[in-house]
Order: structure tokens, then sequence, then C-alpha cells
């Protein structure tokens, strides 16, 4: 590409500041230059310079070579651009397969999460179960005590009533003989 450039001491100075640190983007000058330097040269690649006046296709030999130089070039690319697609559907099937594991993957772990989740629901609902019991049983036990105590009460009142009842009949018997 060097040959394009012409050899001004400008584009010298340019070429070397562009070796030493190269641009993340071209700037203006650089495709002001490459413009320059494209618009110099025809479609067969031939500087208009170069070429005499009046004189159109003046080296058919060297036309005819640039022609066959540049078909294989283009069958090249053409390979090329076939070997990329071909490793682009592949990299795109072997992306598709790895996506359909991972959804399946996904499908089986929420199945997991879910049936976890469940597992946890039912463990709470015995624990709340088990918590509603012990209260029941607490509460039962409480009113067992308590009738045991009012039974216990009960013996007592009845024991009570029939000493009461007998010494109210000693005490009406005593009355009749001290009557008669």
């Amino acid at each position: 590409m060097s040959s394009y450039y012409p050899r001004t001491k400008d584009l010298t100075r340019t070429r070397r500041s562009l070796t030493e640190s190269p641009p993340a983007s071209p700037t203006a000058t650089d495709k002001n230059y490459r413009h320059e330097r494209l618009s110099r040269y025809d479609s067969s690649g031939e500087s208009v310079t170069d070429r005499p006046l009046g004189r159109t296709g003046s080296y058919p030999r060297r036309d005819a070579r640039l022609a066959s130089l540049s078909k294989p070039e283009q069958e090249s690319t053409a390979k090329d651009y076939k070997k990329m697609y071909a490793e682009a559907l592949h990299e795109n099937e072997r992306l598709k397969s790895r996506l359909h594991d991972s959804k399946l993957e996904l499908v089986k772990i929420r199945s997991q999460l879910e049936k976890v989740t469940q597992r946890h629901e039912r463990m709470s609902e015995k624990t709340t179960v088990l918590e509603s019991e012990k209260r029941e049983k607490h509460a039962l036990e409480k009113k067992v005590s308590d009738m045991e105590e009012e039974i216990k009460i009960l013996t007592e009142l009845k024991s009570d009533n029939q000493r009461l009842k007998d010494e109210n009949g000693a005490l009406i018997r005593v009355i009749s003989k001290l009557s008669k």
C-alpha cells in the first residue's frame, strides 16, 4: 500500500506517526487520503496518471492478468463465505442444542422446586396441625383436670350430704323421743 502514497514529506511524517501509534478509528484526514488515492485509479486498478492520454486498455496482458488474479480471489472469498456460513450454522445448531438442554434443565429444576415447596407447605401444615393438636390436647387435659376437681368436690359434697342426712335423721329421732 505504500506504493499508492506519493513520496512527500507530509505523508511520510503521517505514516511514521501512524505506525508509532495506530488510531482507534480512521480520522477525517485518513479518509481524505484514501479517497484521493482511490480516485486516481480506475476500475482496472491502473493509475489514471500512468496511462497515456487517449490510450484506453493499452496493457491488455496486464488487464488479463489482473482479471485472472481477481477471479480466484473472488472464488476463495466465496468459499470463505460458504465456510463461514457453515461454521455459523454449526455454531447456531450447537447453541440451539445448549438452549434446549438449558430449558429442559430449567423445567426439571422448577419441578424440583415445586416439589420442595409442596413438601415445605405440607411440613408447615403438619406443624400447624401439630400445634393445634397440642393446643387441643392441652385444653382437653385442662378440662379433664377441671372435671376431676369437680368430681372430687362432688364426692366431698355427697359425703357431706350423707353426713348431714345422718345427723338430720339422728336429730329427728332425738326430737321424737323428747316429744313423747
